[in-house]
C-alpha cells in the first residue's frame, strides 16, 4: 500500500476563489436541472407510465469525491414493474441520461434505444455510476444473453453540452423529448 503524502497543499487551502466558483456552477446546474423538470410536461410521464410521481432533484456531494445532482422523472424504482428517467450531473464526469426500466415493464423499446446511441448497463444493481461510466460496465450491442442476465433494465447516454444555459437547457430537453417519443 502506498504511503499518504504528508504534504499539505496551502496554496490551494488558501485559494478564495475556487469554492465560490464551484458553489456558483452547482448553482447554474441546478436552476438547469430545475427548469428542465419544470418543462416536462407530466400528463406525457403518466401517459407513458400512470404511476409516476412526477419530478424530483436531488444532490450530493460525494460519489468518489465529485459533486452531483441527479433528476429523476416518474420515480417508480420497481425492478420488475418500474420505470425512471435520470439525469446526472456529476462534476468532473459529464452530464448523463440514465432510463430504469422493470424486467416486465411493457414499455421497453430496447432496439430503438440501441439504435439511437443508447448503451445498456451491465452492473449487477442500478445507479452503479463508477462501475458504469469509468470501469466500462456497459455494451453498445446488448446480447439476449444480456437481457436474460439482468434483474432490470438500465440504459445510459452521455449528453454532449457546451455554451450558454439556455443551449443546455434546450439539449437536456431535446433528448428527453426523443426518450418520451420512445417510450410512448
Amino acid at each position: 500500500m502506498p504511503e499518504k503524502s504528508t504534504h499539505v497543499d496551502i496554496e490551494l487551502w488558501l485559494d478564495k476563489e475556487i469554492i465560490p466558483r464551484q458553489n456558483s456552477l452547482k448553482a447554474i446546474f441546478w436552476e438547469i436541472l430545475g427548469e428542465v423538470g419544470n418543462s416536462v410536461d407530466p400528463e406525457s410521464l403518466k401517459q407513458i407510465h400512470p404511476a409516476s410521481l412526477g419530478a424530483k432533484l436531488s444532490k450530493g456531494n460525494d460519489l468518489l469525491g465529485y459533486p452531483y445532482q441527479v433528476l429523476d422523472l416518474i420515480r417508480d424504482f420497481d425492478r420488475k414493474e418500474g420505470l425512471n428517467i435520470r439525469v446526472l450531473n456529476w462534476f468532473g464526469h459529464g452530464l448523463f441520461l440514465f432510463i430504469l426500466l422493470g424486467k416486465n415493464h411493457p414499455k421497453a423499446p430496447f432496439e430503438q434505444l440501441r439504435k439511437n446511441d443508447w448503451a445498456f448497463d451491465l452492473s449487477p444493481t442500478p445507479w452503479e455510476y463508477p462501475e458504469t461510466l469509468r470501469k466500462g460496465a456497459f455494451t453498445n450491442s446488448p446480447t439476449s444473453g444480456d437481457f436474460k442476465k439482468s434483474t432490470f433494465y438500465q440504459w445510459h447516454k452521455p449528453i454532449q453540452i457546451s455554451g450558454e444555459k439556455i443551449a443546455i437547457e434546450d439539449k437536456i430537453l431535446d433528448e428527453l423529448k426523443k426518450l418520451i417519443f420512445l417510450l410512448s
